[in-house]
């Protein structure tokens, strides 16, 4: 089976969502939708909660021979055996989390303007986040909006998979993608969503059948 790519639908499954929404049953959902790239995100649980939770998602993502990546934490990534992290701007270094985290395994990279985008580059990361592309319900009180013109400015900057991110809703997919986009980051818009199911299948229908990663020159994914 050859591996998932890094481009596509991106699911972030996000504990606020853990209240109301099994995330491993979601998980599950969503592979049988075609997603093939899974992020857990949790800013604000205990590391014992954290890692549990980890563990379950990496083991379903598994199943269905999907990449899963752990948000923030390598430390968590690592015990959960993930198959790499995301890392924000205030997070460990990018240097120090290959060091961390090996040659081996996905190190992913939010990125806000074009310095960063060729500054992640550089240094070897294996996909980039870009935005917040609009106005995200999600993370308030961050970065502004790049919108679709400045998707379209960092596109020659970079060779690396780039996954457009914050405020993303399915009408919006088709011009993502014109402008440059390798796939998306989506929580609200499918958590939210009335019709879970269909709106996933409708957002993955938007990209072509995922193909082999493209990693920086020194990494590859992790056997399984």
């Amino acid at each position: 089976m050859s591996q998932p790519s890094l481009g596509g639908v991106c699911l972030l499954l996000d504990e606020q969502w853990a209240s109301r929404l099994d995330l491993c049953h979601v998980l599950e959902q969503a592979a049988g939708c075609g997603i093939r790239f899974f992020q857990y995100r949790n800013k604000t649980g205990p590391m014992r909660d954290m890692f549990a939770r980890a563990v379950a998602l990496r083991k379903a993502a598994s199943r269905h021979g999907a990449v899963f990546v752990v948000n923030d934490r390598c430390d968590v990534a690592l015990a959960a055996r993930a198959d790499g992290v995301h890392l924000g701007q205030d997070d460990l270094p990018l240097a120090m989390a290959r060091q961390v985290m090996g040659r081996n395994r996905i190190i992913g990279i939010s990125t806000h303007r074009p310095e960063e985008v060729e500054e992640a580059t550089r240094g070897g990361a294996d996909y980039i986040g870009y935005g917040p592309l609009f106005p995200s319900t999600t993370k308030e009180g961050h970065e502004s909006p790049v919108g679709l013109e400045g998707m379209r400015q960092i596109r020659p900057l970079t060779p690396l998979p780039v996954l457009a991110i914050g405020g993303i809703t399915l009408s919006a997919l088709r011009d993502i993608v014109d402008a440059g986009a390798d796939g998306v980051a989506v929580a609200s818009a499918v958590l939210d969503s009335s019709r879970i199911e269909q709106t996933m299948r409708d957002m993955v229908n938007h990209f072509p059948a995922p193909s082999s990663p493209r990693p920086s020159s020194s990494h590859r994914l992790p056997a399984r």
